[in-house]
């Protein structure tokens, strides 16, 4: 939620994305940061009784977008062309061999083959077709008794999994800018907020989680 953020991460990379006040989404998103609030965040991503499971998915997909959208926007100086000339998520393991997590784009409509491009690029590409995403009326519709489209959930999870290597590049790449902000306390808490709603309703695969694991994990054994 944007409260987590100090003044100085008030630069976004992308433009913000706004919820209409006055409507049932800006409630949801009201009643969110009320129980963000309590600092129970495994209580805080749970459905809210009698609502409904693609509009609480959809409220939180745009807030995380935002929180993201903060993050990075924090951190652009010091991710370049230069230091990142791909977009990559730390180190792997494959049949005893290092390898690293490395992410090319495809959109599927502009770009349909996947291309290697620089980090900065890769997160402009995505956060732009994130936005795009969540613009879409037919896709995200803000009116009340607008329906849902049938692949609304497959679209929520390929953003939500997009976003995830953001925060897998911030941490494996630019963690030491993030301290020197003093900026890793809203970043963790983000990230931890992030994690346990996509555990809640398995909007990730666990695959794509591979990156940040080990943290994860940890994030997880505090909270219990």
């Amino acid at each position: 939620m944007s409260f987590l953020f100090s003044s100085r991460s008030s630069k976004t990379f992308k433009p913000k994305k706004n919820i209409p006040e006055g409507s049932h989404q800006y409630e949801l998103l009201k009643h969110a940061e009320a129980t963000l609030g309590s600092g129970n965040l495994r209580q805080a991503v749970m459905l809210p009784e009698g609502e409904d499971l693609n509009e609480w998915i959809a409220v939180n997909t745009v807030d995380f977008f935002n929180q993201i959208n903060m993050l990075y926007g924090t951190i652009t100086e010091f991710c370049t062309e230069a230091s990142c000339p791909v977009m990559s998520a730390g180190p792997r393991y494959l049949h005893w061999l290092l390898y690293r997590y490395e992410y090319h784009w495809a959109d599927g409509t502009n770009i349909k083959k996947p291309i290697k491009c620089s980090a900065p690029k890769y997160i402009d590409y995505l956060m732009t077709w994130v936005q795009d995403q969540l613009d879409d009326e037919t896709l995200f519709p803000s009116k009340i008794g607008v329906p849902f489209p049938k692949n609304f959930m497959s679209v929520a999870k390929t953003i939500l999994k997009r976003l995830f290597r953001v925060y897998a590049h911030i941490y494996h790449q630019h963690f030491d800018s993030v301290m020197q902000l003093q900026e890793e306390a809203h970043l963790n808490t983000s990230f931890k907020h992030f994690i346990f709603f996509v555990q809640e309703f398995n909007l990730i695969d666990r695959r794509e989680l591979a990156p940040l694991q080990e943290l994860i994990e940890k994030l997880g054994s505090k909270d219990r």
